[in-house]
């Protein structure tokens, strides 16, 4: 008895190694095939891989911390004509394309509550005082062909100007009227979008160029 239970265990384990190797599959029968392409296609190849010097881990390192390093946006103009191609010419030789921009913009007209011309610092120094006064803000007028003179107000249109001309002669002001501060005009500004302190050195070479039209943070 026991010789024939061990005969049929040795049967059995024949028949189980035949079926896993596949060797019944002819007759239906066989172990289910584990097929995952995929795994294939996601290993790494050993031909991709490149071995890093120290001094190529150095750059990778520099590089990694310069594109992490703050940033900041800088901007200088309105440029004149001679200018934008002195700029043109320094930036193409010199910087990245995608590291600035000349851009021309649309500026709209702009209208002033105008007082003066006065005669001399003290006339303009005795009506700003006046004007304080009565709790009106006045501002100096940077524009030369206007100096000496007060601005009660700038505004984008000559509707909106005389509207407040109309409110300050209800207030007693008599002398003052509007005028047209700037005409439409076409501006063109250097926009450096993203520069980091790596960059500085480059950025001060601009400078002579930009002749007193400092870079300051974009708007």
């Amino acid at each position: 008895m026991l010789r024939l239970f061990v005969l049929l265990l040795l049967l059995a384990n024949g028949v189980y190694w035949i079926w896993s190797e596949g060797g019944l599959r002819g007759f239906g029968y066989g172990p289910a095939q584990q097929r995952e392409p995929q795994r294939m296609a996601q290993q790494i190849h050993p031909d991709a891989l490149q071995i890093l010097t120290a001094a190529d881990l150095q750059r990778v390192e520099a590089q990694v911390k310069a594109d992490l390093a703050p940033r900041q946006c800088l901007q200088a103009g309105p440029l004149d004509a001679g200018q934008v191609e002195s700029l043109r010419t320094l930036l193409e030789a010199q910087w990245a394309a995608d590291t600035w921009q000349l851009n021309t913009v649309a500026v709209p007209a702009r209208w002033m509550v105008y007082m003066g011309k006065f005669a001399g610092e003290e006339a303009l120094a005795k009506k700003r005082g006046e004007l304080a006064a009565m709790n009106l803000k006045v501002h100096s007028v940077e524009t030369p062909a206007l100096q000496l003179g007060l601005s009660l107000g700038l505004f984008e249109s000559e509707v909106l100007a005389n509207a407040e001309l109309a409110r300050l002669a209800a207030r007693g002001i008599r002398t003052a009227r509007v005028i047209a501060e700037r005409a439409d005009e076409q501006i063109t500004l250097l926009r450096l979008p993203a520069v980091s302190e790596a960059m500085r050195p480059l950025v001060d070479t601009l400078t002579p160029v930009l002749a007193g039209k400092p870079l300051v943070v974009c708007p």
